[in-house]
């Protein structure tokens, strides 16, 4: 090394000595300026020559940091340490956040309730036992945690087929007749209430809804069973008959709007949703980062390879225009593969295929459109900025896994305009609800609308404004 340093020293030396020279010796000619320029750099090259190949037998390479030694710079902690431990952080509040106790946040859960008692009132009653059962569910739920809808069996039905009620209770037609059989020689069977559960609203949302019926259920028919026990025809029967009408009502469930067995139980629309928004996603930056190192704008590095293109010269705007028309392209082979490959190749449960792939392909399309105008405005941090969008907020205010109604009030706000709400409505829909347009579908399309038209507007207008003032993209230089 400290030869290394002579001979830097000594190239300074004779760099000077030749400055020094060529004032003192300015009348030459221009010919013999230019000869002993040339016999100069020889020199140099020369030199260069030796001092390579000496460090080359050395087996010495120049100005190499050691890790050790960078290990102890706080500056070089600093700001990866902030920066990771903040997500960390957030990523940790944000998806668990949402459901660590969804029975403690729920409240207004849509669940339907069916009178079809036709029934006359038993002795003494002004309301048959249906009536009586309707208004005390209302009567007595004071917690909030359900928003019982007063509905006829075919209401009941279309909410059920919509996904607008995740579950319903049934009260038959001969419920209070066979009530009042009980206490006779004429009785055939128990009352029934039908508990009707709606899978493809989501496993969770169903069984919360399942578990608030049966409930109400259960408390009905004991309420039942303590006017009946009361009552002077039952005081001479035996322990049997008693205990029977202590407990009258038989609890049956079924499923109210069933969906097929390839379907996750309910879950194959929230994957299938995560799967559009992350091929947009991660397509998107991964066409960026590729158009970037094609038109000579960022360095291509695989392994120990490293490439380094000519740049070409063109503006903000009509880069964000390339990147975007290629992945409109692209977008339609990453669609057709994530259909054939759930699809065709996993069987999964799904009808109006047509629609699906359109759908599927507006949806993923938007995410990769504002991913590109993101990038294009935040630069280096913009696939953060996506990430938090489409991923981190995303997720769990989507209503796919956990109902919005059992989240916290700060995951009901962000889906009102959060994506992955919108496109896992427009899914299920699509593939639990036969495409009904009123089951989330509408709501779905406009929202992909509205975010395509918002993602071009502030895109273009801020790589405009860019071009406008000057800023134009610098291409990788070594410091």
């Amino acid at each position: 090394m400290a030869a290394d340093s002579s001979d830097r020293e000594g190239i300074d030396r004779g760099d000077g000595d030749l400055h020094d020279s060529h004032g003192a010796d300015g009348h030459r000619d221009s010919g013999d300026r230019e000869g002993g320029d040339r016999e100069g750099r020889d020199r140099d090259g020369g030199d260069r020559e030796g001092r390579d190949r000496e460090g080359g037998d050395r087996g010495d390479i120049p100005f190499q940091a050691r890790a050790v030694v960078l290990l102890r710079r706080p500056k070089l902690w600093l700001v990866p340490s902030v920066l990771t431990g903040l997500l960390a952080l957030l990523l940790s509040l944000l998806y668990m956040g949402g459901i660590v106790n969804p029975n403690r946040q729920l409240h207004d859960l849509p669940i339907g309730i069916v009178d079809a008692d036709t029934g006359r009132p038993l002795t003494g009653q002004r309301q048959n036992v249906g009536t009586q059962v309707t208004d005390a569910v209302f009567a007595r739920d004071s917690s909030g945690t359900a928003d019982w809808r007063r509905l006829t069996r075919a209401q009941a039905q279309d909410q059920l087929s919509s996904g607008k009620i995740y579950g319903a209770l049934v009260i038959p037609s001969d419920f209070t007749t066979s009530l009042a059989a009980l206490t006779t020689a004429n009785a055939t069977a128990r009352p029934r209430m039908t508990v009707l559960t709606n899978p493809g609203t989501g496993s969770l949302g169903s069984s919360l809804a399942a578990r608030i019926t049966t409930a109400t259920a259960q408390q009905a028919s004991l309420t039942i069973g303590e006017q009946l026990t009361e009552a002077p025809a039952v005081a001479r029967a035996d322990s049997t008959t008693r205990l029977l009408l202590a407990d009258p009502v038989q609890i049956v469930t079924e499923v109210g709007h069933p969906i097929g067995a390839h379907s996750g139980l309910g879950l194959t629309a929230f994957y299938y949703t995560l799967l559009l928004v992350l091929s947009g996603f991660l397509g998107a930056n991964l066409l960026s980062s590729g158009v970037d190192t094609a038109l000579g704008y960022a360095d291509g590095e695989v392994g120990p390879w490293h490439t380094r293109r000519p740049t070409v010269p063109i503006s903000r705007t009509q880069t964000l225009l390339l990147k975007m028309l290629m992945t409109a392209g692209i977008t339609v082979l990453t669609v057709s593969l994530i259909m054939l490959a759930t699809i065709a190749i996993l069987h999964m449960d799904a009808s109006h295929l047509p629609l699906l792939w359109i759908y599927s392909y507006c949806a993923s399309l938007a995410v990769g459109l504002t991913v590109q105008a993101i990038n294009a405005a935040f630069g280096g941090i913009g696939q953060l900025v996506s990430m938090f969008l489409f991923i981190a907020l995303g997720l769990p205010s989507s209503g796919a896994t956990v109902p919005l109604q059992a989240v916290p009030g700060f995951y009901r706000f962000l889906s009102v305009f959060e994506p992955m709400r919108q496109l896992s409505d427009g899914v299920r829909a699509i593939l639990y609800f036969d495409a009904r347009i009123d089951a989330g579908l509408d709501r779905a399309w406009i929202m992909i609308a509205v975010g395509t038209a918002v993602a071009l507007l502030f895109g273009f207008a801020m790589t405009r404004y860019y071009d406008r003032k000057g800023l134009h993209r610098l291409t990788p230089q070594p410091a």
